[in-house]
């Protein structure tokens, strides 16, 4: 299956591969179209849609960072006994 196939069946497939920071940085320029109102309708459409999936990617790479992220336990005396789960929710 060629790219231009995976897009079809798929549009945004490429943003499960992007790196938090990129994904974010385009999600920051959807909105700035979207909020300068000069982009035609069908286009905004689009791009709301891509950032809608922008959005949840970034919002996946956060709970998984947050996931391995620890808090340094400390014992009576203040020195440190090991890690726990940074929300043990």
């Amino acid at each position: 299956m060629s790219e231009s196939d995976l897009h079809a069946v798929e549009p945004h497939a490429d943003v499960a591969g992007l790196p938090f920071e990129k994904a974010l940085a385009e999600l920051e320029d959807i909105v700035r179209q979207l909020e300068g109102g000069r982009v035609p309708l069908e286009e905004s459409i689009a791009i709301y849609e891509r950032g809608e999936v922008l959005k949840r990617h970034c919002e996946g790479l956060l709970k998984r960072a947050e996931a391995r992220i620890e808090r340094i336990t400390l014992g009576p005396d203040g020195r440190p006994t090991g890690t726990a789960p940074l929300d043990p929710s």
